[in-house]
């Protein structure tokens, strides 16, 4: 990762002798832009590196120097800058700070003269050819003119198979019947058992269909709260004792007919603590399997033969192929036909191994290469040995992974640092990439926006699946394959970049406490105490992450050793360790970009934060109703992400003009929304606003916020004694929200339905969530050309009777959600004229669900497309 790290210097000097060029000395100035064009040149060598199948060790001590030199340099501006910002704070620092400035002179000329040139001496003993400025990777020339779809795997081969389990799962049987599917990691078994979980004819025979996802990292309760909040609608069952939570779950699904699918078991005893609260008498039931491992397959199946995937065979792997590459079989071309089917054959019959062949060919499918490329591409791919299979796979990774442009390399190999078998959030993802620089600036978009291109581009060469989307389609949440994984940890673990730390039973750590001081990145899928115990000294490391899946209650003294053992730290992944204060020392962490945490009653967030002025995402999450931002964030000048899960305060007294690089703001209490922040935060995306909404709209607000997409009101019921007067009496006019507006969801505002005409008239809105009595009312009545552009709604819990609306309303909507409308009579009948494409409903009365009948009859005669139709468990039929 060094070749991003000196890319992001040199952006980083760039901004600095522009923002601050009136605070430098000219002689120090001058030594900034001496290291910066040195360190630039040094990118060929990197590139090679990067790319190489195999570095020598010279080679490889080379790059961590050059990645170590470049630390140095930015901890240098860090420090200075911070100086900076304190002496703009507290104007007594101001003077120590100005014979101070002199100090980066010094220590940007010593790095210089000491580390970079001989560098560039040692470069010539090693007979580097060329050392000039990295040359651009073919695939940039026009990668960013490619709008990158999201492309989800397909299915090839294995009809016969999903016959036999349809079957098996419509026969009757005098007990619960358990069917299992084993596979080695790839090979479909998941895919296979998602195609017969959607069905049709599953979808009817099964009222209650629970699909929960196990994994290694098995814990019985969070399996058995997944499978309860498919079963009831109480909304907090967290609370329920492990005893308490089996028997409400066993009496459940005792008389349920249901289909459980339960994916990705890894252990006969985990299959085991799930069966203690299965119903074995239930005729009515069937569970379905998916593990890797044949053991839990004879285990779990009494009386059935375990269901055994094959490898693809050279016709399913070859449509597969042409799937992968051209999403039909029509479009391959002749004269590629013959290479194409040994590329088919050479892949094994491993379907992981001929998406990632796909993925190579679609990129120059998708550029227009010329004949001769595709079939240079294509002999790379043949030329791979075949002899070992996991040889094979790592080569084709290898493979996609050198054909990637630059500044895609970095953020691919950084996947490695999530757990086996982890949900990336892709909030999360982004704001890390950020954070480490991997994203660069462009004209006319944001950080954000940069870095989900990348992602999607991940995602159409393969390197990263999609797990969830949100109703629009977006991804919400993304998977990276074990053989993928494998490979990012091999090429990182080389360089040092980021290690996982294991535990023994006996507490034996690995690498040893006394290695640490050579990584860079630490990562922890355990409770890190044991290790924080013994005082680790890691000058180097800037990334420590815990991924542990329950909350560790970290002695303050363990995170003092942290904080002190680790000065350096960029990223700080720490929402698994529960804190009871915030700690003080945090605040010495002036390099911190990035920062996650839990503190329990967690009350204010205190004035020193400010002097955090590289961060760029803080969350901070609690128990509290409430959090009091004591810093100045408008001095905060990189700020893009703020988060709580608690009402957000902030304090009025502040000034300063750094909000501008604010992306997301969440969850803003109403007495802060006023025109002071609205102007600041000029250029937010997104804003959650929490607690009492009554004093959210007195200002121009939302009016100021031209950029805001995306917008969330929750009128909190929390606080004693609220009364309906402090419940939303109104909306803005139309004119005051803002003009971008694509996203707004409402819950608990008690709105009148006569104010959806204001919402109706927002042209820019695309999708609308109204939850939790919205809005209270029986009638409902939807005139003219309202909501013009709204492809998505969403109504949960309201007491509406009567919902009219005109044929020239909704023109663009395409999937509609109504759940626990229990006094709704009927969906209006009319939008079985509009582009419906999705009708989604549950706990609504007869009816309504004869209503929405109505609607996918009326679709399917006027042959207007695809159309789907959900009944929930819950409806009366």
């Amino acid at each position: 990762m060094a070749e991003t790290a000196v890319t992001f210097l040199v952006e980083r000097v760039k901004n600095v002798l522009k923002e601050y060029n009136d605070d430098l000395k000219s002689d120090a100035e001058d030594e900034l832009r001496k290291l910066s064009n040195q360190v630039g040149l040094l990118k060929a060598f990197l590139h090679d590196a990067s790319t190489a199948a195999t570095t020598t060790k010279r080679e490889r001590f080379m790059v961590r120097e050059i990645r170590e030199v470049v630390y140095k340099v930015e901890d240098s501006i860090d420090i200075w800058l911070s100086e900076a910002m304190i002496s703009c704070l507290k104007p007594a620092f101001f003077h120590y700070w100005k014979r101070r400035r002199n100090s980066l002179r010094k220590e940007v000329n010593f790095i210089r003269v000491c580390k970079v040139l001989p560098l560039f001496e040692e470069l010539k003993i090693m007979k580097v050819a060329t050392i000039a400025d990295g040359s651009q990777h073919p695939l940039t020339k026009s990668k960013r003119d490619i709008r990158i779809p999201v492309k989800k795997n397909r299915l090839v081969g294995f009809e016969d198979m999903e016959a036999k389990l349809t079957e098996c799962l419509m026969e009757e049987t005098n007990e619960l019947d358990v069917i299992s599917i084993i596979a080695m990691p790839g090979l479909g078994k998941t895919e296979l058992a998602w195609k017969i979980y959607e069905a049709e004819s599953i979808r009817y025979h099964f009222p209650t269909r629970i699909w929960v996802y196990v994994s290694h990292r098995f814990s019985r309760r969070e399996v058995f709260l997944q499978i309860l909040k498919n079963l009831i609608t109480v909304q907090d069952i967290s609370n329920l004792s492990d005893d308490k939570l089996a028997q409400t779950l066993r009496s459940r699904l005792e008389k349920e007919r249901f289909l459980l699918v339960l994916d990705d078991v890894w252990s006969v005893d985990a299959w085991e603590e799930i069966k203690q609260v299965l119903p074995l008498s239930n005729r009515k039931a069937k569970v379905v399997i998916t593990s890797r491992e044949r053991d839990v397959g004879k285990q779990s199946c009494v009386h059935r033969e375990p269901f055994f995937l094959r490898l693809l065979n050279l016709e399913e792997s070859w449509e597969l192929l042409q799937y992968e590459v051209f999403g039909n079989l029509e479009d391959w071309p002749e004269e590629l036909i013959a290479t194409g089917k040994l590329i088919a054959s050479k892949c094994d019959g491993v379907p992981p191994t001929i998406v990632m062949a796909g993925g190579i060919l679609s990129d120059l499918q998708a550029r227009g290469v010329t004949m001769e490329e595709w079939e240079r591409v294509s002999e790379d791919v043949i030329a791979l040995r075949d002899d070992d299979r996991a040889r094979l796979a790592t080569d084709i990774v290898a493979l996609s992974y050198n054909r990637l442009p630059d500044y895609l390399r970095e953020c691919f190999l950084y996947l490695g640092v999530f757990p086996e078998d982890y949900e990336i959030p892709v909030k999360m993802l982004l704001s890390l990439w950020i954070a480490e620089g991997f994203i660069r600036p462009e004209d006319g978009r944001t950080m954000e926006e940069s870095a989900e291109e990348n992602m999607n581009d991940l995602i159409r060469n393969n390197l990263l699946s999609v797990e969830k989307t949100n109703h629009m389609g977006k991804v919400k949440t993304c998977r990276v394959h074990e053989m993928i994984k494998v490979f990012c940890r091999q090429k990182s673990y080389k360089a040092n970049s980021f290690q996982v730390m294991r535990q023994s039973k006996t507490g034996e750590i690995h690498p040893p406490v006394s290695e640490v001081e050579k990584l860079d990145r630490l990562i922890f899928n355990y409770d890190p105490s044991t290790f924080l115990s013994r005082s680790p000294n890691g000058p180097h490391v800037r990334s420590f992450f815990c991924f542990y899946e329950q909350y560790v209650e970290l002695k303050p003294e363990y995170a003092l050793a942290m904080l002190e053992g680790f000065p350096k730290l960029r990223i700080l992944e720490f929402k698994s360790i529960k804190l009871h204060q915030f700690p003080s020392k945090f605040m010495k962490l002036i390099h911190l970009r990035y920062l996650t945490l839990y503190v329990d009653n967690l009350t204010i967030l205190p004035e020193a934060i400010s002097q955090l002025w590289n961060l760029q995402t803080l969350v901070a999450e609690t128990g509290s109703h409430s959090i009091t931002m004591r810093a100045n964030i408008w001095k905060m000048i990189q700020l893009r992400r703020l988060e709580t899960n608690a009402a957000l305060v902030l304090d009025s007294k502040w000034e300063g003009e750094a909000g501008e690089n604010l992306q997301t703001l969440n969850r803003l209490s109403p007495e802060s929304c006023t025109e002071a922040v609205s102007r600041r935060a000029r250029n937010l995306k997104t804003l959650g606003i929490y607690g009492k909404l009554a004093n959210a709209f007195g200002t121009r607000f939302l009016e100021q916020l031209h950029h805001l997409e995306k917008l969330k009101l929750v009128n909190s019921l929390i606080y004693e004694g609220t009364t309906p007067e402090d419940f939303l009496r109104g909306l803005p006019q139309r004119n005051c929200f803002p003009p971008n507006l694509k996203r707004l969801t409402l819950r608990n505002t008690f709105l009148d339905w006569r104010h959806m005409s204001t919402l109706a008239m927002i042209k820019s809105l695309e999708a609308l969530k109204l939850k939790d009595n919205a809005f209270l009312g029986k009638h409902w009545e939807v005139s003219g050309h309202s909501f013009p552009n709204l492809q998505f709604l969403l109504i949960v819990n309201t007491n509406l009777v009567h919902w009219k609306t005109s044929a020239e309303a909704f023109p663009s909507l395409r999937y509609l959600v109504v759940e626990n409308c229990e006094k709704l009579e009927q969906i209006p009948e009319c939008l079985g004229t509009t582009h419906l494409e999705k009708l989604e409903i549950e706990r609504v009365q007869k009816s309504a669900v004869e209503s929405a009948r109505r609607i996918e009859r009326q679709i399917k005669v006027g042959q207007k497309g695809k159309f789907k139709l959900k009944i929930g468990v819950a409806c009366e039929t």
